[in-house]
């Protein structure tokens, strides 16, 4: 796969999309904004995409693609990150956020200071990120919010955000999954952390997670049935600036409409930040699977949209940068766009040819049997990837071990 030069600047460039041929077919009330947002109190922040809605149409477009790294269980050494994020940059991932389950000081252990140990390692994360011309983020959830917006936690809060800004974080993410939802007054609740948070981080950018950030039903049956007008409370209340994530019709999308994108934005009065959960493999069930196939469902259309688009990636930090490496090519190819060899040549850039036609052969295996129907196939498949010297092989010898596995207990005390 040819890889996108890059400009004088030294950033990563955005997606350029190809336009169709024509012949085919949570603002904040009065009461919690009187104070201005700090903004651009960090250094050298790369600069976002700009609004899509600036493009007059049938001009090329750009997409901010990013990485989120938002799984459950075991989460990717230091050193997979910096690999995967300078991987990636070339072909236009411009942020990423670094949010991984398995962090509890971002999230059940929250109020508590990060250990020394890592919160260099993360100060050392987030200069990388500058070098290679990278936005670098950090997603907070302010568990026991539900109890109230007491003192306390805005002090705890401030603390945190304070933390980030020594890291010299870009984005920040205040995400509110993974919560009881089913309260009356969800919106602003949620609304006033937000708000709280935006006046005084130095973060250029913020972003929120809704508890409800699909129309999947199962969030309403996991996290109780959500408040009526809840997203459009909460798009009312905070400010125009503040992007909001979006998944889809469902937790997992198969898919993203024009249409389906268009009706969200009405609700939340802003363009959805797309949080696409492909190729993510998180999940009790999903674990079993290698997600390795290339993006679909994810037309050049949607880029004047959306805000930005970010990828929750695989448990494996070598092999999802497969799939990662073929949605920049369906945004620049538009209709021109082919899977099947994007697949190919993502597969080649990752892992080499020879180790790439292996690894094709056995897709089918690897996404669509699983780990607990290979019967005889697994020791076929040891002997296969045993021997060879490359680290996406020994992540397929670690995923027959069942190093990635996870489970539902994994799920609920993350």
């Amino acid at each position: 796969m040819q890889r996108p030069a890059r400009d004088g600047s030294g950033k990563p460039p955005l997606v350029r999309v190809r336009p169709a041929r024509a012949s085919r077919s949570y603002t904040v009330a009065a009461e919690l904004s009187r104070k201005p947002r700090q903004t651009g109190s960090n250094p050298q922040v790369p600069g976002p995409a700009r609004d899509p809605a600036a493009d007059p149409e049938g001009s090329p477009m750009e997409v901010e693609l990013g990485i989120i790294e938002g799984y459950y269980g075991r989460p990717w050494s230091w050193e997979a990150r910096e690999e995967t994020i300078a991987f990636l940059a070339p072909h236009g991932y411009r942020f990423y956020l670094y949010a991984p389950k398995a962090n509890a000081f971002l999230r059940r252990r929250w109020k508590e200071d990060h250990p020394p140990e890592e919160a260099d390692r993360l100060a050392r994360l987030a200069a990388r990120c500058r070098e290679l011309g990278v936005r670098f983020g950090v997603g907070l959830s302010p568990y026991g919010f539900q109890d109230g917006v007491a003192s306390a936690t805005l002090a705890a809060l401030d603390r945190k955000l304070a933390f980030f800004d020594r890291l010299g974080i870009h984005d920040l993410a205040i995400l509110f999954d993974d919560m009881r939802g089913d309260l009356p007054d969800l919106a602003d609740r949620q609304a006033e952390i937000v708000t709280h948070a935006a006046q005084r981080t130095g973060a250029d950018r913020v972003i929120v997670c809704p508890t409800y950030y699909s129309d999947d039903p199962i969030l309403d049956r996991v996290f109780g049935r959500r408040p009526p007008g809840y997203l459009e409370r909460l798009g009312e209340l905070l400010d125009p600036a503040i992007h909001i994530f979006w998944t889809g019709e469902e937790v997992c999308s198969r898919q993203f409409s024009v249409a389906h994108l268009d009706r969200v934005a009405g609700q939340l009065r802003r363009k959805p930040f797309l949080w696409d959960n492909y190729p993510v493999n998180d999940g009790q069930r999903m674990s079993n699977y290698l997600h390795l196939r290339a993006f679909t469902g994810r037309p050049a259309a949607i880029a004047r949209h959306i805000a930005a688009h970010g990828v929750n990636p695989a448990l494996q930090p070598v092999l999802t940068r497969i799939p990662l490496l073929t949605l920049p090519e369906s945004y620049r190819l538009g209709e021109s766009y082919c899977y099947g060899e994007a697949l190919r040549d993502a597969a080649r850039s990752v892992l080499g040819e020879a180790l790439a036609e292996r690894v094709r052969e056995d897709l089918i295996t690897f996404q669509d049997l699983g780990l607990d129907r290979l019967g005889e196939r697994e020791a076929a498949l040891r002997e296969r990837y045993g021997g060879v010297d490359h680290p996406g092989a020994r992540e397929i010898i670690a995923w027959l071990d069942g190093a990635y596995r996870i489970t539902d207990e994994i799920v609920r005390t993350q």
